[in-house]
């Protein structure tokens, strides 16, 4: 239990330490970027980055929540058979 834990803190402390190299583009983004930057709209980097960072956590986030609830199920049935 406790090595379970530990490997889910580091792994943690993974993605929060790597999140600055994660904010990154597609080619087709960069381009629409550097095109609106061209003409004067600074703004929409950020958002579209935020979005980035969106789509690539939330099947991660999803799958973990459904682990999560799996493991105490598990841990609780096992826990009745004793």
């Amino acid at each position: 239990m406790k090595t379970g834990v530990k490997y889910l803190i580091a792994s943690v402390l993974m993605l929060v330490l790597t999140l600055p190299q994660v904010v990154a583009q597609c080619a087709m983004c960069r381009a629409t970027i550097e095109n609106n930057v061209s003409n004067g709209d600074t703004t929409v980097g950020a958002g579209l980055n935020l979005g980035i960072l969106y789509l690539f956590l939330a099947p991660y986030l999803l799958l973990s929540v459904i682990a999560f609830f799996w493991y105490k199920k598990a841990k609780r049935k096992k826990k009745l058979t004793f």
